[in-house]
C-alpha cells in the first residue's frame, strides 16, 4: 500500500500548484444563500444555464464521474441545487442508485463528530482542551497515567496524540493498540482509532448515544438525518445518509454553521479552528477537516510532508471533507459552492485525491 500511496502522491507533486480562485461566469461571492425546509424535500433549483455553465463540460463532467463508479453527485450554488445526478446500483447491488439511497460517508463523517465536539463544548459538556482521559476514563491506552493524561480530546481533533501508527490495525481502539510513539503535539499521521474515541467522549459527556446526539443538535433545523453504523465494534461507526443530507450539511457549513437565520454554532472561534490549520506540522488539515491552498500536506497512510495542496486544481479556499472511495464533502466559500461524491473507489488509493484534483479541474472549467 505504501508503494501505491507514494507512486500517486509523486504524480501529485507535479501538478500545478496554480489555481483560479475567481467565481465562475454568472456566480456570486456573497452569502446570500437559500436554505431548504427542514420538513419536505422542496430544494429550489437553478439551472446550470442560467449561470452560464458549460453544457459541453457539464457532460464531460457526468462522464467522467460515471467511469469512475461514482454513485451521487450533487452541486449546489447559493444553496440552490444546480446539479444532482444518480448512477448504478445501492449498495446491495439490487435497486437504481437515487435521491432515496444511502450510502457510507466513510471518513468524510470525521468531519461531523468534529462539528458534534464543537457542539458538546459549547453546551459546557466538555473542553478541548482537557484531556481526554477526564471522558474515557484511566487506562483507555497502553500508555503511563502520566502520558496518558497528557493527550487531550484536541490532539484526537487534529489527529497529533504522538500514538504508535506501526500497529497491526490502526483502527483498533483496545488499549493494547494504543501504545506510546512520540509527545503529543510533536507527530502528525492519520491514525483513525484516536479518532473512533471521539465519538466516546461524545457519549459519555452526553450522556446519551452519539445518533441521538446528532439528531438533537442538527436534526429538527436543519433536517439532518441519517444512521451511525457500526463498523466492526460499538465505537467504530460509519455514518450513512443520503447525498442531499450530506448536501445540507455541506451547507451548514458554508454558512458557518447558521441555517437560515438560526445559530446553531454559537463558538465562531471553535468554528474557525476548525476549518482552519490545527497544527505545524501538516498545514492542510483542521480539526478533521481537510483544508486546500497550504501548499504542504501529508496524506493518509504516509509520514512524510509533501509540498502540494490537497487539490492544486481547486480553489484555494476549499475546506473538504474527505473519505475512503471518494466520499467527498465539498466547500467553496469564495464561490458559495457545496459539492458532494459519493461512490465507489475510482482507483486503488486510500484517498483517491488524483480523482478529486481531476474532478476539479473539470469543474473550473464550467
Amino acid at each position: 500500500m505504501y508503494k501505491l500511496a507514494l507512486l500517486l502522491l509523486g504524480v501529485l507533486v507535479f501538478f500545478s500548484c496554480e489555481k483560479d480562485t475567481g467565481t465562475p461566469e454568472g456566480g456570486s461571492s456573497e452569502k446570500e444563500l437559500y436554505f431548504p425546509p427542514p420538513n419536505n424535500d422542496i430544494w429550489e433549483r437553478v439551472s446550470p444555464s442560467e449561470l452560464g455553465w458549460s453544457d459541453t463540460k457539464l457532460n464531460e463532467l457526468f462522464q467522467f464521474l460515471e467511469e469512475n463508479n461514482t454513485r451521487a453527485f450533487v452541486i449546489l450554488k447559493d444553496g440552490k441545487i444546480v446539479v444532482e445526478e444518480y448512477w448504478g446500483r445501492d449498495i446491495l447491488g439490487i435497486n437504481s442508485f437515487n435521491g432515496q439511497s444511502k450510502w457510507y460517508w466513510a471518513s468524510a463523517g470525521k468531519t461531523l463528530t468534529s462539528f458534534l465536539i464543537g457542539e458538546a463544548q459549547e453546551d459546557g459538556l466538555l473542553n478541548i482542551m482537557e484531556p481526554s482521559q477526564n471522558y474515557l476514563g484511566e487506562g483507555w491506552s497502553s500508555l503511563s497515567p502520566e502520558q496518558e493524561s497528557n493527550i487531550s480530546i484536541l490532539h484526537h481533533l487534529t489527529m497529533t496524540t504522538g500514538l504508535d501508527y506501526r500497529v497491526d490495525d490502526l483502527d483498533c481502539t483496545d488499549p493494547a493498540c494504543l501504545q506510546y510513539r512520540a509527545e503529543p503535539g510533536t507527530q502528525w499521521y492519520y491514525h483513525n482509532a484516536p479518532y473512533t474515541l471521539l465519538s466516546r467522549m461524545v457519549e459519555n459527556a452526553a450522556d446519551m448515544i452519539i445518533q441521538a446526539y446528532t439528531f438533537q443538535q442538527l436534526g429538527p433545523t436543519i433536517g439532518f438525518n441519517g444512521s451511525w453504523i457500526s463498523n466492526r465494534d460499538s465505537y467504530n461507526k460509519v455514518f450513512w445518509s443520503t447525498a442531499r443530507m450530506a448536501a445540507r450539511f455541506g451547507l451548514l457549513m458554508l454558512n458557518e454553521g447558521d441555517w437560515d437565520g438560526q445559530v446553531i454554532m454559537e463558538d465562531k472561534n471553535y468554528f474557525q479552528s476548525m476549518v482552519t490549520t490545527s497544527q505545524d506540522l501538516n498545514p492542510s488539515y483542521g480539526y478533521l477537516w481537510w483544508l486546500n491552498g497550504k501548499g504542504k500536506v501529508i496524506y493518509p497512510g504516509l509520514p512524510n510532508t509533501f509540498s502540494s495542496d490537497i487539490a492544486p486544481t481547486a480553489p484555494a479556499d476549499l475546506f473538504a471533507a474527505m473519505g475512503k472511495n471518494g466520499q467527498f464533502i465539498d466547500v467553496v466559500p469564495s464561490q458559495n459552492l457545496v459539492v458532494i461524491r459519493m461512490g465507489e473507489a475510482p482507483d486503488n488509493s486510500l484517498v483517491p485525491v488524483k480523482f478529486h484534483d481531476d474532478m476539479w479541474a473539470i469543474l473550473q472549467e464550467l
